[in-house]
């Protein structure tokens, strides 16, 4: 019976962890990207900063990446169209998952 409940312990902690990871990867890809989307902008150093800030809680409004898409091409224009932003974005995870697994 115990190794039933290490089993079910270990896939609890295995589970948490996987969500853990994939909300570090998407904020860090959702500062990654408004830092990407200041750029265009135009914006430096801390107005930069404060715009990624932005995009990272525009995560927060629903699930998905939907928000942070209407969020960055909303504020971006015509500076970059749905293709270059959704481009970016993918690129961009896996830039974030890249870092993360360095810093562990």
């Amino acid at each position: 019976m115990s190794s039933m409940k290490d089993r079910e312990t270990a896939f609890e902690t295995k589970f948490a962890h996987d969500a853990e990871m994939q909300f570090k990867a998407e904020a860090r890809r959702n500062k990654l990207l408004g830092l990407w989307a200041a750029d265009l902008m135009g914006k430096t150093d801390d107005d930069a900063l404060a715009y990624a800030r932005e995009v990272i809680k525009s995560d927060l409004e629903e699930a998905g990446d939907e928000d942070v898409y209407r969020k960055v091409s909303g504020d971006l224009g015509h500076r970059a169209d749905e293709a270059t932003i959704r481009t970016q974005m993918i690129s961009l995870m896996v830039e974030a998952k890249t870092q993360l697994m360095s810093e562990h």
